[in-house]
């Protein structure tokens, strides 16, 4: 089978085609070319949906100092079907 490595949101993927995935959120075009990192390849996928993962809950404590934080963070994905790799 014919893979390709993309590298999208300051991560890398290995990727075929049919694969799904959820990247880093990126604008909502319909198609997203990728380039392959190694063999010069293009890889065409398609978005499928884009969506929320579950808040994370960050809490920071410092014991004896009466210090304590409470933070959270929602991340944006975008999840998308690998079309065809050229």
């Amino acid at each position: 089978m014919d893979f390709a490595i993309i590298k999208t949101g300051g991560k890398q993927y290995k990727v075929s085609a049919g694969d799904t995935l959820k990247i880093e959120k990126v604008d909502s075009k319909k198609t997203i070319e990728f380039d392959d990192i190694y063999a010069g390849k293009k890889v065409f996928a398609s978005i499928v949906s884009q969506g929320r993962y579950p808040k994370v809950k960050i809490f920071k404590f410092k014991p004896k100092k009466r210090y304590q934080r409470t933070r959270g963070h929602v991340q944006k994905y975008t999840l998308i079907k690998i079309e065809s790799i050229k």
